[in-house]
């Protein structure tokens, strides 16, 4: 089991979420991928977009469900600060985990978050787990709970 795999097990159960992490036989990378794997809508897909904050150089976690798409402007507003594309380096380096795998938890220091709204109208979400092959269901009123998230619309 990878280290970014470990981390989410461990998280979840660490906030007493019984998730079943389900090792897909392909990669989950997009949120379409994901949805096909789980047989689930595509809006139950927790899509984990990294920005760069131009100002302050950190990593801002945006989670939106896998139709959405993010609005820059809201998502600046929100931020309180322009954004930027965040690359592969930033993004392992912030969160422990590689693009395509971003989990909503186990970051290996804290992020500001913000969380989809959309998200909380279903019984059931799937994030990612930390890898690429990886996705877990659990319930998103506490995965916005463990997460830390501020609920705010952000997308188009």
């Amino acid at each position: 089991m990878s280290k970014s795999l470990k981390r989410v097990a461990a998280a979840l159960d660490a906030a007493g979420i019984a998730a079943e992490i389900r090792e897909m036989p392909a990669e989950t990378r997009t949120a379409q991928q994901a949805a096909e794997a789980a047989g689930c809508a595509l809006d139950q897909i927790l899509k984990s977009i990294i920005f760069r904050g131009e100002e302050s150089g950190t990593a801002i976690l945006f989670m939106t469900a896998g139709g959405n798409q993010v609005d820059a402007a809201k998502a600046s507003a929100l931020a309180g600060e322009p954004l930027g594309k965040a690359d592969a380096v930033l993004i392992r380096e912030q969160t422990g985990f590689a693009i395509g795998g971003v989990a909503p938890v186990g970051l290996t220091r804290p992020i500001r978050a913000f969380l989809d709204p959309r998200l909380l109208d279903f019984a059931q979400i799937w994030a990612a787990a930390g890898t690429p092959r990886h996705i877990f269901a659990a319930d998103p009123a506490q995965l916005h709970q463990i997460s830390g998230a501020q609920l705010a619309d952000f997308v188009i």
